[in-house]
């Protein structure tokens, strides 16, 4: 079906990102459009860590109380050794001067969706259509084709604007023949959701704890009905065995021995990327989310810099339906975002992934003590906070947004990229 009155936006995926970008535009005023695959929005347990700059964002789209509520406060997090000794304790209190929320908030990426459909559904400017998974875009003079299933030949919407939050296989990145380039670790990651609570069996367990263990490194993380325990698989294990019951209680008496079994809720088994798509904009398309970029999940980055990505091109839109130069808005918002996704996102995952796993005893034990010696000193605990809270690089790429979309309005040159490489990207 070709559709008649031409809505100006179209997001392809429900997903946080996704329905964040749907929100920021509403609000603004923008007829919007989201098309999701399923028939609902997705259930599964995925994300569930909301940093300091995305609670910002979600303040300014009036969802963030909602969010908080049924969430959980997490006021710093922890490594842990071998042993599950202490090793860290990053107080995030250290931030009160830096955010509004010196925080982080455990929640899953469900409960953002939900209550982001509740205040979509009340906006008469905004269409949301389930079971409609794009099958393919095609470029127009200053529009995108998006054609659905079922719809033959004739494209089922023309859309001014689209943005791709349709995931890692994203069909709108494919279409367009993007790469998406990177590597897939030889690990995969199991996760274990138990109801056990682990703050039980260790003294003052932070909500978020990362282990340091050469042989089974991993997270615990705690989310309102569960905590989520994360294990890397060998490359040697299927995933059958892997995700056998008895594995996996072999797994979680390995975090803690008890005299009993643990309450399972649930497990799943993922691979895990680190690549990037090779153009995050292309015509009126932007691409967000997973369908930029992917990486491993520790630090908890992923889906906050697809919150960010969200903002970042609601912003490069609204510039160009404002009249600015919207060749300009989306090199703007491609080069910053992908940038930010590269040097800020993916060289700290590497890095967390490469120190957690370390084998060797004495470069584990010089960053031991280095952590140790970081969370003691209140100066150099706040620089490492600002990095991994995001919020210096939500404040850079916020910048360079502003310095460029500036720099089209005056038809000045615009921001130039950063060099990816480890001279500049501290």
């Amino acid at each position: 079906m070709t559709v008649e009155t031409q809505p100006t936006v179209i997001i392809a995926g429900m997903g946080p990102v996704g329905m964040t970008a749907a929100l920021a535009l509403a609000l603004k005023g923008i007829p919007v459009t989201i098309l999701e695959t399923g028939d609902d929005l997705a259930t599964e347990s995925r994300a569930s860590t909301f940093h300091p700059p995305s609670l910002e964002i979600l303040k300014d789209l009036g969802v963030v109380d909602e969010l908080m509520e049924s969430g959980l406060k997490a006021p710093g997090f922890q490594y842990r050794g071998h042993n599950r000794e202490l090793i860290a304790h990053l107080d995030m209190a250290l931030l009160e001067n830096d955010t509004e929320f010196p925080f982080r908030i455990q929640n899953e990426q469900g409960t953002l969706t939900r209550i982001i459909r509740r205040h979509l559904e009340e906006m008469p400017h905004v269409t949301l259509r389930y079971g409609a998974p794009v099958e393919r875009v095609e470029m127009g003079r200053n529009c995108a084709y998006v054609f659905l299933p079922g719809d033959g030949r004739e494209p089922s919407y023309r859309a001014d604007w689209l943005i791709g939050t349709d995931g890692a296989g994203s069909a709108v990145r494919q279409s367009l023949g993007i790469a998406f380039e990177g590597v897939t670790y030889p690990e995969r990651f199991l996760v274990a959701s138990t109801t056990h609570d682990f703050l039980d069996d260790f003294d003052d367990l932070a909500y978020v704890s990362y282990v340091y263990d050469p042989d089974d490194w991993g997270v615990l993380l705690r989310t309102p009905q569960h905590w989520r325990v994360l294990f890397p698989i060998d490359e040697d294990e299927s995933d059958e065995a892997a995700q056998h019951p008895d594995r996996i209680e072999e797994r979680l008496q390995g975090v803690i021995a008890l005299d009993e079994p643990y309450p399972v809720a649930h497990s799943t088994i993922y691979k895990v990327h680190q690549r990037l798509a090779a153009t995050f904009g292309q015509g009126r398309v932007l691409l967000a989310g997973d369908a930029a970029h992917i990486n491993n999940p520790l630090g908890g980055m992923g889906m906050n810099s697809g919150i960010h990505d969200a903002h970042a091109a609601v912003e490069a839109i609204s510039f160009a339906l404002a009249g600015g130069d919207p060749t300009q808005a989306v090199e703007t918002y491609a080069r910053v975002r992908y940038d930010a996704a590269a040097v800020d996102v993916q060289k700290n995952t590497q890095k967390n992934y490469e120190e957690m796993r370390q084998q060797d005893d004495k470069e584990r034990s010089e960053r031991k003590n280095e952590m140790a010696d970081i969370a003691a000193d209140p100066v150099r605990a706040r620089e490492y906070l600002l990095g991994t809270s995001m919020i210096s690089s939500f404040e850079k790429s916020s910048r360079r947004m502003r310095d460029g979309l500036a720099q089209a309005n005056e038809t000045s040159p615009p921001v130039p990229s950063l060099q990816l490489d480890a001279r500049t990207a501290s």
